[in-house]
């Protein structure tokens, strides 16, 4: 008898251009009968965060792989610029948003947490954050909880 796959993800970031990684590998998951929850702690937490989910921002600056001169990088406009683009190519690869992909997992079975200690120190109570959050969790509780899984850490 094989053990059923588990996967568990740590989303530690919250620009855009981080956003997804996690999205897709949990949409991945599900999509081939894998358990799938997804933690989202310290500056992951914008990504759940009714008030910041849809406002996600690509930075250039310190982003070696945007490959331009970190001066440019760091000139007005260029972060809206850089946001502008990433979005229009995953509109062109037809994913979805932030927000939206996160409830098309939540749909999917996949759990969506979020941490305790980050909440406590960003002052985040649970409606503060999307309604997909499953729960707020401390880190022991999600350890518990993702035993035995495949442990990704983005």
């Amino acid at each position: 008898m094989s053990e059923e796959r588990k996967l568990a993800i740590i989303c530690s970031k919250g620009s855009l251009d981080m956003a997804y990684p996690g999205l897709v590998l949990a949409n991945a998951a599900r999509m081939m009968g894998i358990e799938a929850d997804i933690f989202f702690t310290f500056w992951g937490m914008d990504v759940i965060t009714k008030s910041k989910v849809d406002h996600l921002k690509v930075v250039p600056v310190g982003n070696p792989a945007m490959h331009m001169p970190q001066f440019v990088g760091g000139l007005p406009g260029m972060t809206d610029m850089a946001t502008a683009m990433m979005k229009k190519e995953i509109e062109r690869l037809d994913m979805p948003p932030v927000h939206e992909f996160l409830e098309m997992i939540h749909d999917a079975g996949c759990g969506i947490y979020a941490c305790r200690m980050a909440a406590d120190m960003m002052h985040l109570e649970k409606e503060d954050l999307v309604d997909e959050v499953d729960e707020i969790l401390g880190a022991m509780e999600f350890l518990e909880k993702a035993e035995g899984a495949q442990l990704l850490f983005i």
